[in-house]
């Protein structure tokens, strides 16, 4: 749950932009060019101007998808700070940049911090091993163009394999598959072979999708518009989602999965503590996610891995590392698993191993090894092994998102959009001039609340004995009650 874990993708996070800290970027980088600074200075975001080239089409649906392969834009050309060459950029039919295409292109700028080692040494040189980064900024070409709650929504890459548990008749085999959806949802949130950080989101910044199921729409009520869930124009066979950035000190993002059809839904929230350990960043992911299958009254609640980039002088990679768990109340099916950190010599990266008890039993009926990112085998108690998951062969099922003309001011893909542009085109300057707008009008607007003496309140979300909730889950609007023991043995 986690792409929640995917969190562990994000190895290290931004400093809070209400803090007013500077930030290694920020100190070192030029003065925005005067247009920028004019743009600034009457509320408008710095843009990347971009030199016309070639032809037109058109694209009139307000839906993207990186199911679909749009050739139908226009396109201009942009000088991308590095290259030589002058990228196309898609436009619209009405010659506004295609900002949604630059979203759904799966190609990430490879740019090594190699090639930017004066920026990182800077930064190195300000911090001390084992100190707190929460308030350290990173250089602005090592970011992903996403934001983190974008990030979150790719745990749903396999929604078939998440929406599978509620068909499934005993809890033993609901819990196998639980685990198996768990283990298969962290890969997908690695779209460059470079790690990269998504962007950190701005206090009450949203980021809503949907994904469609092939094969159901011939459950009863399918069809129907679910009005009353997180998204309103979204159906009830398929599966919806919702983030929001509900707190930056510390900074917590919470996220809301239903699929009404199936009668499941996932609530989970995360908070992260970043330490700098050398030549690598960690990142410990603190909160917890929980499924939900409501024809079975079961809760499935999971803990997150932590998060390793490493290599951070040359070519940083992401490692997954620390131990989880997820546990059935009701049932008392439990799951232990590791996340096994590369030895300093040899060994090989992103392995796993987890075992899966039975309620009461101290020997595990089935054992897991493998990769996170690729291949799993399960070993069962009397000796049999089996292909357990295989993320390689998994089919991703993309998710869809509104176009940002239609979104609201404070989605992500919409607060970030002009961040995006100048990342995918190594243009470095105009996407630190971009997100340092951001960062300031976040100041302002936080200190504006504090001034009316103000508490910032989160629109979706709300919060109890430390724990987000979903503010109208699908249980509470279809009725129903999910009691836990009083206690509950591993």
């Amino acid at each position: 749950m986690l792409r929640i874990l995917k969190l562990a993708t994000s190895f290290s996070k931004e400093s809070d932009p209400a803090d007013g800290d500077l930030s290694s970027e920020s100190k070192t980088k030029t003065n925005p060019s005067d247009d920028d600074e004019r743009r600034l200075a009457s509320g408008h975001s710095p843009t990347l101007t971009p030199q016309r080239s070639v032809s037109a089409s058109m694209n009139n649906d307000n839906v993207t998808s990186a199911n679909e392969n749009d050739s139908s834009r226009e396109s201009v050309s942009i000088k991308g700070g590095r290259t030589n060459s002058a990228p196309e950029v898609p436009l619209l039919p009405d010659g506004n940049i295609d900002f949604d295409a630059l979203y759904e292109d799966p190609n990430e700028n490879e740019l090594l911090v190699e090639s930017q080692g004066s920026v990182v040494k800077h930064l190195i040189s300000q911090v001390k091993i084992g100190m707190d980064l929460t308030k350290v900024v990173l250089p602005t070409f090592i970011l992903e163009r996403r934001s983190l709650l974008e990030m979150y929504a790719d745990c749903f890459a396999h929604p078939d394999v998440f929406l599978k548990a509620a068909e499934l008749e005993t809890p033993r085999d609901r819990m196998v598959q639980i685990v198996r959806w768990y283990l298969s949802s962290f890969h997908a949130s690695r779209k460059s072979a470079v790690a990269k950080k998504p962007y950190n989101p701005i206090l009450g910044e949203v980021f809503q999708c949907w994904w469609n199921l092939e094969n159901d729409s011939d459950q009863p009520g399918s069809a129907e518009i679910n009005k009353d869930g997180p998204i309103p124009w979204c159906n009830n066979n398929q599966l919806v989602f919702i983030a929001e950035q509900v707190s930056h000190h510390p900074p917590i993002s919470a996220f809301y999965a239903e699929h009404p059809c199936k009668k499941v839904s996932l609530c989970a929230h995360v908070w992260t503590k970043s330490k700098f350990l050398g030549l690598s960043i960690g990142v410990h992911n603190i909160g917890c996610g929980t499924v939900r299958l409501l024809d079975r009254k079961e809760e499935y609640i999971s803990s997150f891995p932590n998060g390793y980039g490493r290599s951070i002088l040359t070519v940083p990679w992401i490692e997954l590392g620390g131990s989880t768990s997820i546990k059935c109340p009701q049932t008392g099916y439990y799951c232990n698993i590791e996340f096994l950190t590369k030895p300093f010599y040899g060994g090989k990266k992103h392995r796993i191993s987890g075992e899966i008890f039975a309620p009461k039993d101290k020997k595990p009926f089935l054992t897991i090894t493998g990769e996170w990112n690729g291949s799993m085998e399960a070993k069962w108690t009397e000796g049999s092994t089996e292909s357990f998951v295989d993320t390689r062969r998994l089919p991703i099922i993309k998710k869809r998102v509104r176009r940002i003309e239609e979104q609201s001011e404070n989605e992500s893909r919409k607060i970030w959009k002009e961040v995006t542009l100048g990342l995918k085109y190594n243009n470095v300057d105009q996407a630190t001039n971009a997100k340092i707008y951001i960062e300031q009008k976040q100041r302002d607007e936080a200190q504006a609340r504090k001034e009316k003496n103000e508490t910032w309140e989160p629109r979706f979300f709300y919060e109890e004995d430390g724990a987000w909730h979903y503010k109208n889950p699908l249980e509470k609007r279809m009725n129903v009650q999910i009691t836990r023991p009083p206690t509950s043995s591993s």
